[in-house]
């Protein structure tokens, strides 16, 4: 499945009024530590689909999105259970450690 790419204008439909837990990224391309955890989370994608979604949203393309969140650095992960934030982790991290934070939170 991999992650999907969401705007301002998705954001609702894609992320509060998903019916599976979902994982988004903050991120922009000028970020190293973005780069970093990308493949990652594309695996993690993949493996945990139907349990898990995992979006992207790009910072410097939709502003009003990471504003509504408070996000102050990148890359900002939140995690979302029934349209609410549960959880949220700030900065890189390697694959398991970003696994075993989904899995503990879903």
């Amino acid at each position: 499945m991999g992650t999907t790419p969401v705007t301002d204008d998705t954001f609702d439909a894609e992320v509060r009024q998903s019916d599976i837990p979902v994982v988004v990224d903050f991120w922009a391309e000028w970020c190293g530590p973005c780069k970093q955890i990308g493949p990652a989370l594309e695996e993690i994608s993949n493996e945990m689909a139907g349990q898990v979604k995992i979006v992207k949203v790009n910072v410097d393309e939709n502003p009003n999105s990471p504003a509504q969140m408070g996000v102050r650095g990148i890359p900002a992960l939140f995690l979302f259970k029934n349209g609410e934030v549960v959880s949220n982790k700030i900065g890189a991290a390697p694959k398991a450690s970003l696994e075993s934070w989904i899995k503990s939170e879903i």
